[in-house]
């Protein structure tokens, strides 16, 4: 599950980021309401939007109305530290699917967001929550990772691996673009983490299956692929 935080208050960026990746989300941030437009444009993977409305640049109302008119899907849950009655009507009306006021607990942002991803699977958006390839299945809220019916326990870095090969199947991902997805850029290109890894998530997803899954390109990288 990947989730765009948009602050422009770099203390509070920094603690949503911080809290959310400990929760075991994959998580990216920018800091004006111009720059996500532009990240949402480009990133398709991003599967909902914490939002504060008071941004430079473009306004997290108009943030949400690019969302609505151009990623309809996309989950949205608006921060302000405006209480104004009218605020959260407007805020409602663009599309928002939830509203939090300021100053928050983490814990209550934990579970709307929780809470937003739960309401999505109950409408039967599947592919929000839920993904699969070939004979494995992970779901993002439960967490849960299982092979032909056989629970797999992950941890949570490797689930987070899992989860972006799975987001990119079939697709080349080198060292640098998994150290910039599962790690958020805190380690060298040349350290040996990513490979490490790798090889303890191939030692649960396919070491007791015939068909492996997670395959190495030498020099370049690892795909998610069926085996050939």
């Amino acid at each position: 599950m990947k989730i765009l935080v948009v602050e422009d208050d770099l203390k509070i960026n920094a603690f949503l980021v911080k809290g959310l990746k400990e929760a075991g989300f994959l998580v990216e941030s920018v800091a004006d309401g111009l720059e996500a437009i532009h990240f949402l444009d480009l990133d398709k993977s991003i599967d909902l939007v914490i939002l504060d409305i008071m941004l430079p640049k473009k306004s997290g109302l108009e943030v949400l109305q690019h969302i609505r008119a151009n990623h309809s899907e996309l989950l949205v849950l608006v921060l302000s530290a405006k209480r104004s009655v009218a605020e959260k009507v407007e805020g409602f009306k663009l599309g928002a699917d939830d509203y939090l006021e300021k100053p928050f607990s983490f814990s209550e942002l934990l579970m709307r967001v929780y809470a937003l991803l739960r309401r999505s699977k109950n409408g039967n958006t599947t592919t929000l929550t839920h993904l699969n390839f070939q004979d494995l299945s992970l779901d993002l809220l439960s967490r849960k990772v299982s092979r032909q019916g056989q629970i797999i326990d992950l941890q949570t870095k490797e689930f987070n691996l899992l989860e972006y090969f799975m987001r990119n199947p079939e697709r080349l991902l080198s060292k640098t673009m998994i150290l910039e997805n599962v790690y958020g850029y805190n380690f060298d290109t040349q350290t040996n983490v990513v490979d490490v890894l790798v090889c303890r998530l191939r030692n649960k997803i396919d070491k007791d299956f015939e068909a492996k899954l997670i395959h190495t390109i030498r020099g370049l990288g690892y795909v998610l692929r069926k085996d050939s």
